[in-house]
């Protein structure tokens, strides 16, 4: 074996100058193959849960009935799908959870290696099966919840100081972002809430000596009540309150026909202000005052995550930043982790490559040999991205991390096949013959090195 492995790198001493172009061609293809976005990139490898997800939000004030009517209709598909796919050999059952105008569910699967289709595949199917649900504020369908690299895949963070315009931009780029075929479960991210009327004061309402407070405070007093008696019978205390009777306070008609106390008389509410429909929100997100939303969505699959914002950067925000002025936007979620994470990966190192050299530079008493050892490190690259190719994995953070210990081992394995030659120089040998023995006697040890790694 070492005989011939000697052979073969005589043969490569020989042609070096050829063999040296094909390491770096072979170099410079991986890296423009990975940066393509060909392969993408993950924060983690995907881990899938034991039970697929479901998570739907309602428009706040949905009667009970609708809410029924969607819960019946996800927990119908997912049994539907565990009636075709192996029924008790595929699910354990679906538990349901409707909170306000939330329902969450969770469709518990069996073990892994009991169950006869993946959890991705049960989520997608059930996905398919529910189809699409009208009148939804968002829906999404997770198979990794919980589990490391979970959430959506693609968030985008849009600031405005108008909210109406940081409202029409969300639902704009939402729109922009369903035309994707691989971008599914998207929210636009208003989170609107109940409905509501917004009060203006008209001029007609301050001639008559109205003022915003005061109109406030007897439309308050209509429906919620004014406390006109508090006594103490007994250990508890009875509060009593006035206000218009419950079959007043539901019609909508009350509102408009309300009639306000002046100091110039009465005034019917419609005349003495405007009453401008609207919605409440269910929070409000700020940054350096300005109002942010979040826009969000799955990519699947989620390597793909990095072609699709490329699209969205280039092709989607520079016209929607022209059409809103003053919109700015961010990058936020798993790619503001990605981002963070590269950055402080590359600097390190960067720091352990320079104290990489001092330690080499130090006992060969030289500034070239070290150089030389640190040249074999980029090219351990090719090895990790061809095993993830064929292993079928996208890069991720961990991998990254692989990568940069691999450059350890590459130091180490350079480290002794020069030594080794330079002692075979020290001892008389010509370069080329020192090379070459090195090759065959330190061939064993690298590639148990290699090996064990």
């Amino acid at each position: 074996m070492c005989l011939r492995y000697g052979v073969f790198l005589s043969w490569v001493l020989d042609q070096r100058y050829a063999v040296v172009a094909l390491s770096i061609a072979m170099l410079i293809t991986t890296a423009g193959f990975v940066t393509s976005g060909r392969m993408g990139m993950v924060m983690f490898p995907k881990v899938e849960s034991d039970y697929a997800y479901c998570k739907a939000v309602l428009p706040y004030g949905s009667p009970n009935l609708r809410l029924e009517i969607v819960e019946k209709r996800l927990i119908d598909a997912a049994e539907a799908v565990a009636r075709e796919n192996g029924g008790k050999t595929l699910s354990k059952g679906v538990f349901s959870e409707v909170n306000e105008n939330t329902i969450k569910i969770k469709f518990f699967l069996t073990d892994a290696d009991k169950r006869p289709i993946s959890t991705t595949r049960v989520t997608a199917l059930w996905r398919d099966y529910v189809g699409s649900i009208p009148g939804l504020e968002s829906i999404s369908f997770e198979s990794d919840r919980g589990g490391p690299g979970s959430g959506k895949t693609l968030t985008v963070r849009l600031s405005h100081r108008d909210k109406n315009e940081l409202d029409k931009a969300g639902e704009e780029l939402a729109a922009k972002l369903a035309e994707f075929p691989i971008v599914h479960d998207i929210d636009d991210g208003s989170a609107k809430g109940k409905r509501q009327y917004d009060l203006r004061l008209r001029p007609t309402g301050e001639r008559m000596g109205l003022t915003s407070q005061e109109v406030a405070n007897q439309v308050r007093y209509a429906f919620q009540g004014i406390k006109a008696v508090q006594q103490q019978r007994g250990r508890n205390e009875v509060t009593v309150r006035v206000r218009l009777p419950k079959g007043e306070r539901v019609a909508e008609a009350t509102l408009e026909d309300l009639v306000l106390q002046s100091p110039e008389g009465e005034v019917l509410l419609r005349d003495a202000v405007d009453m401008i429909p609207g919605r409440a929100y269910t929070s409000i997100g700020r940054t350096n005052s300005r109002r942010v939303i979040s826009v969000t969505g799955n990519v699947r699959p989620p390597s793909q995550s990095e072609n699709v914002l490329k699209t969205v950067k280039t092709d989607i925000l520079p016209d929607l930043v022209s059409r809103h002025p003053g919109l700015s936007y961010s990058f936020e979620g798993h790619q503001a982790e990605i981002r963070d994470s590269l950055t402080s990966l590359f600097m390190g190192l960067g720091l352990a490559l320079i104290s990489i050299y001092a330690l080499l530079a130090i006992p060969f008493k030289s500034y070239v040999q070290p150089l030389i050892i640190m040249f074999c490190i980029p090219f351990g690259i090719i090895g990790a991205v061809i095993g993830h190719i064929l292993m079928g994995y996208s890069l991720s953070i961990m991998s990254l991390f692989g990568i940069v210990a691999l450059s350890g081992v590459v130091v180490n394995d350079s480290l002794v096949y020069i030594d080794f030659a330079n002692r075979r120089c020290r001892e008389g040998a010509k370069p080329v013959d020192a090379i070459l023995d090195a090759g065959i006697q330190r061939f064993r040890p690298i590639l148990v090195t290699f090996c064990g790694y």
